[in-house]
């Protein structure tokens, strides 16, 4: 088999299991179905109906443990780069949002519904909108062993000057600690 005939097969076979894993039914089999595709994801993640994981470069995502990605959410790894997208540990991407290539979702971030990342987010940040910027600071990682009122009752707003940039004040900083 010629070189660009085996890139052609690969191409097809990971178009294949992308459109299985949109509308397959539970998360687990939906990880797998990525992991085969080459996306690299931690133990206890999750992952969303219709979720769509970079359709090209599987490989170029990396997915740590405990995250969550919620339905129709997008990550795009790539456009004429390859750089890659990597979602840290406790993160919780929000539904229909989408991760443009180059970021890095810090450990307990989130992302809320429909935003577009178009940068890093910090760890333990709350970030929302077109582009997506900082908006609170978590005190816990929003997951499955804290109710969403007890991570609500935990954000610490970041105050509106802070939030022209994607890296918390340095006052912020300083509560957060």
């Amino acid at each position: 088999m010629r070189l660009e005939e085996k890139g052609i097969v690969r191409g097809l076979k990971n178009r294949i299991l992308q459109h299985i894993a949109r509308s397959a039914p539970g998360s687990e089999f939906r990880v797998l179905l990525h992991r085969l595709r080459g996306v690299r994801i931690g133990k206890g993640s999750w992952i969303g109906y219709d979720v769509v994981l970079e359709t090209a470069r599987p490989e170029l995502i990396s997915i740590g443990d405990g995250v969550s990605i919620s339905m129709r959410a997008t990550v795009i790894a790539h456009f004429k780069e390859s750089t890659g997208v990597r979602i840290e540990q406790n993160a919780f991407i929000g539904p229909g949002a989408i991760i443009l290539p180059g970021v890095v979702v810090g450990e307990g971030a989130v992302v809320t519904a429909g935003s577009v990342v178009t940068s890093s987010v910090s760890p333990m940040t709350v970030v929302q909108g077109n582009p997506a910027r900082p908006v609170a600071r978590c005190g816990v990682p929003l997951d499955d062993k804290v109710s969403f009122v007890g991570f609500s009752a935990r954000l610490k707003p970041i105050n509106s000057s802070a939030r022209t940039s994607n890296e918390p004040s340095e006052k912020d900083a300083v509560e957060a600690r």
